[in-house]
């Protein structure tokens, strides 16, 4: 069994509230999850109003299925229309 990890810190440019980051964040938490079966939650700048940093995991039987997922997940993020990628960190 192999598990891979990965942490993204986005930034809302958009948000002037705590409530406009939580209507993103469970957007694109719910969207990743449908799309990709990955756990997701946000980890880190709970009450900071711009930044958010999202903690995801995954395991498989193989790294290379991992390491592909993952990917496509960075892309995802990548080209979101509110959410700006600034940062990643995966681990396999």
């Amino acid at each position: 069994m192999l598990v891979g990890t990965l942490r993204v810190r986005l930034l809302l440019r958009e948000s002037r509230s705590l409530k406009d980051k939580r209507q993103v964040v469970k957007s694109i938490k719910d969207r990743l999850h449908n799309s990709f079966n990955v756990s997701i939650a946000e980890v880190e700048a709970l009450d900071h109003r711009q930044l958010v940093v999202l903690g995801l995991a995954m395991v498989s039987n193989e790294s290379h299925h991992l390491k592909v997922a993952l990917g496509q997940i960075v892309e995802a993020l990548r080209s979101h229309p509110v959410a700006e990628l600034l940062d990643h960190e995966m681990e396999v």
